[in-house]
């Protein structure tokens, strides 16, 4: 249940440093290529130095984070597979739900701690709740496919609960989610520099990958319909009725 799986299975948030800047720059924007003159001057605003800038986007092209081209920089084909992975975490593509209930039960038997791990991780990304362990479940209403690391150890069913409401409240704490989604907003709009507006917009992206995206009919009641804009991304949460969003624009920021 949230919020007890969420910090050890999701990215944590960094300080902010030129490559953080610099590639949280070019994750947020479509497509994802700027010239070396924006991503300093982006840089400055967070108080890097133009140096400071030019030596971490040299180090990104050794490393195969970033390509250039005449002084255009570009995420590298590995990274844009990882932007698209994070838009459609972020906010992934529902259907009408029909009352079913995705189940993934675990096969595979003698697994190390790294596999068991990354399971566990792939779980929460896609928005699976444990049941027990091994018992992995969520409404049938995503359309998304589900990756190797999960498709390998288990095996996969479609069921019905007589109290589907009662269910989706086993699997996560939604009053959790939506205190923390509260308290995150207000951080966001009362922040008063750059810096911690992009740290608290990282925390909120971050924040989404936790919401379990149940369909309408098991959402509490008194939750709004409506979501939030995180400034300056295309990514709405769910949130409860009577907090106003935040409006106050800010660069894009991602947790990755």
């Amino acid at each position: 249940m949230y919020p007890a799986v969420p910090d050890r299975h999701l990215p944590s948030i960094t300080p902010l440093t030129a490559r953080s800047v610099a590639l949280s720059t070019l994750l947020g924007y479509h497509p994802p290529a700027l010239p070396i003159s924006a991503l300093v001057k982006v840089g400055e605003l967070f108080g890097i130095a133009d140096r400071a800038t030019r030596v971490a986007l040299t180090r990104m092209v050794k490393d195969g984070d970033v390509t250039v081209d005449n002084g255009v920089y570009r995420l590298s084909e590995r990274l844009l597979r990882r932007q698209a992975q994070q838009d459609a975490l972020t906010s992934p593509p529902t259907r009408r739900w029909t009352g079913g209930w995705e189940m993934a039960i675990v096969t595979s038997t003698t697994r190390p701690l790294a596999e068991r791990v990354a399971l566990r991780k792939s779980m929460v990304r896609h928005r699976m709740g444990e049941l027990r362990e091994g018992v992995w479940m969520r409404p049938d209403n995503l359309s998304r496919e589900l990756d190797g690391i999960i498709a390998d150890q288990c095996e996969f069913f479609v069921s019905h609960h007589s109290d589907s409401s009662s269910l989706a409240a086993s699997l996560w704490d939604l009053p959790g989610w939506a205190a923390e989604a509260d308290r995150l907003l207000t951080v966001l709009d009362e922040a008063e520099s750059l810096a911690e507006g992009f740290i608290a917009t990282a925390e909120v992206i971050r924040h989404l990958l936790l919401d379990p995206y149940l369909p309408d009919e098991l959402l509490p009641a008194g939750w709004d319909r409506h979501r939030v804009t995180v400034p300056g991304a295309a990514r709405r949460p769910r949130r409860p009725a009577g907090r106003a969003a935040a409006s106050r624009r800010r660069p894009s920021a991602s947790p990755w």
